[in-house]
């Protein structure tokens, strides 16, 4: 399931050809290579309950190999923490970090399907950049990609 051919994202060929003459013509750059781009999508989930219920990372796991077609790695504490009965070394979440065409495939699967399934979708908050051109948001509930069936769900997470 994870060794599937990616064909090249309709995305990235907007990007190409339309995109960034676009904006070379607004913006007045001088350099092709001054066009921002998209490099990496960087998706994670913290899971609380990982040291009490194993069953919880595998999901997670799970769902985030059908969401973004690649297997995540698995985050681990750095210190015990007593009061959140976390020990060092305990797995606590699961990251993946997209490049090139799956990057691609995943941003027009999150435009074109998952972000309009969001009830009372308003647009995403323009005041999430970082100062480094990074943008960062939260989904409430993973039931928004339409690769997760209902049904396999057991528990809304973000």
């Amino acid at each position: 399931m994870l060794k599937e051919k990616i064909s090249l994202s309709s995305l990235k060929v907007k990007y190409e050809k339309e995109v960034k003459k676009r904006m070379i013509e607004k913006f007045g750059y001088k350099n092709i290579m001054e066009v921002p781009k998209v490099v990496n999508v960087a998706m994670n989930r913290g899971i609380g309950e990982a040291t009490e219920n194993p069953a919880a990372l595998e999901k997670t796991i799970q769902e985030f190999i059908l969401i973004t077609r690649q297997k995540p790695s698995i985050t681990r504490a750095k210190k015990s923490i007593a009061s959140f009965k976390v020990r060092q070394g305990a797995p606590i979440g699961a990251r993946v970090t997209l490049r090139g065409n799956r990057m691609y495939t995943f941003l027009e699967k999150l435009i074109n399907e998952a972000l309009p399934r969001i009830r009372d979708f308003k647009g995403l908050p323009p005041d999430s950049f970082d100062g480094r051109g990074n943008y960062t948001f939260g989904i409430k509930e993973q039931l928004i990609f339409p690769d997760i069936d209902y049904d396999m769900v057991d528990k809304v997470r973000g």
